[in-house]
């Protein structure tokens, strides 16, 4: 540790410095998490948002030193950042590369529980489109941890906002945000000119405005540059053919008014050159 090799998680758990080196923090939160189910003797599973991690299921609005775990106890106790649940009753835990964890339908619920409704939907739309889980296996979990009325609230209501077509957490975040803003919005829609298929877009706004997020990523180095010159093209084809098209990027979805500026601009000149 002194030497800068070993990071301490808590008492009892490390890692390697080396693992941590070049990974985001979610990555490194999962890598963390693991460290501090092998710390614990006994039967201890991974949950809450924990066991999202360690499945790889993206977490926004999640407290990131907190590491949330279920055992075979009476009560809930904390012990520095670790919190230790109850297993719920009829819990069936699973192994997920070699870690302990309860099932991804009962951690997407804790979620929606304990860290709220986007925290919820950004890894449930994650879970329904990979296939991980289903809304009736949302529901049976739900049922199964016996919520009261403001959690269950919470599951419900992530549950009908969740969309299984949205490929990232930037586009669900989007998507939250313009049906918060009362836009009519449609996700992953096919769309066509006089020369064919032109491609799905993230997000349809009423009939004529695309919304595309934009993580930026995919544009750098060689293959990069194809793709935003593949891009410009596409959108090109998109207006020739009478839409509108906003682009968002990550930063643009801390500011909501200007998200709500830009689309209803882009709406009025949909409208103007019907």
């Amino acid at each position: 540790m002194r030497q800068g090799e070993v990071v301490r998680v808590r008492r009892g758990a490390f890692v390697l410095a080396a693992s941590l080196q070049g990974l985001k923090p979610e990555p490194a939160y999962a890598v963390r998490a693991r460290a501090v189910l092998l710390s614990r003797p006994g039967a201890t599973w991974a949950s809450h948002h924990a066991a999202l991690a360690i499945s790889d299921l993206p977490l926004v609005g999640c407290d990131l030193a907190r590491f949330d775990v279920c055992a075979r106890v009476k009560a809930s106790h904390r012990r520095g950042g670790v919190v230790t649940h109850p297993l719920p009753a009829g819990e069936k835990p699973l192994l997920v590369k070699g870690a302990r964890s309860i099932t991804t339908a009962t951690a997407l619920v804790q979620v929606a529980a304990s860290s709220g409704v986007k925290a919820a939907v950004v890894a449930l739309d994650a879970a329904l489109h990979n296939t991980v889980v289903t809304a009736e296996g949302i529901e049976e979990a739900a049922e199964r941890l016996g919520l009261g009325p403001k959690a269950q609230g919470r599951v419900t209501r992530a549950l009908g906002l969740a969309d299984g077509q949205v490929e990232s957490p930037g586009e669900s975040l989007t998507r939250l945000i313009l049906a918060g803003l009362g836009f009519p919005v449609r996700s992953q829609v096919g769309i066509s000119d006089a020369a064919g298929f032109v491609g799905r877009v993230d997000f349809l706004v009423g009939d004529r405005v695309v919304v595309e997020f934009d993580g930026l990523v995919k544009y750098e180095g060689a293959q990069g540059r194809e793709a935003l010159a593949a891009e410009k093209r596409r959108e090109d084809r998109l207006r020739a053919a009478g839409y509108e098209v906003v682009r968002l990027t990550w930063a643009d979805l801390g500011r909501q008014d200007h998200v709500a500026r830009l689309v209803r601009e882009a709406t009025q000149r949909a409208r103007r050159a019907a």
